[in-house]
């Protein structure tokens, strides 16, 4: 199955390369930072995400906290949480997410575990001022 063009990824550091390449072997878009850099800011790596409408890939929690507290604008984050046990099921298991979920994930927290999807939208600045 060859994936949508539109969605496009970026994989931060701290994302396990099977991850990448699982996804390039379906035909997405994965920019890898640790590809083009050696050291990255949370924040620069998030907006750099949104500027290019792509979905960060991580598995690093801090993410949430600038997606949820300090309202970074987001294209979409999915943070894997595989513990070391179950590592060896990671990268088919983002490739199915993907998959299955396709354009739900654009704008979304994406909490991915072993057999487990968790799909948060993040309420808008607008909403919550009227609130």
């Amino acid at each position: 199955m060859m994936a949508t063009p539109a969605l496009r990824f970026l994989a931060d550091e701290s994302c396990d390369f099977a991850v990448g390449r699982a996804l390039r072997a379906v035909g997405y878009d994965v920019l890898a930072v640790s590809e083009v850099m050696r050291r990255s800011d949370d924040r620069a790596l998030i907006d750099q995400a949104h500027r290019e409408k792509r979905i960060l890939l991580t598995e690093d929690k801090d993410f949430g906290w600038l997606v949820f507290v300090s309202h970074a604008d987001s294209a979409g984050v999915i943070l894997i949480r595989f513990p070391g046990n179950a590592r060896q099921s990671l990268a088919e298991s983002i490739k199915r997410t993907v998959s299955e979920q396709g354009q739900q994930l654009s704008g979304a927290f994406v909490v991915v575990q072993p057999g487990h999807v968790r799909i948060n939208r993040k309420p808008s600045v607008a909403s919550q001022a009227s609130a």
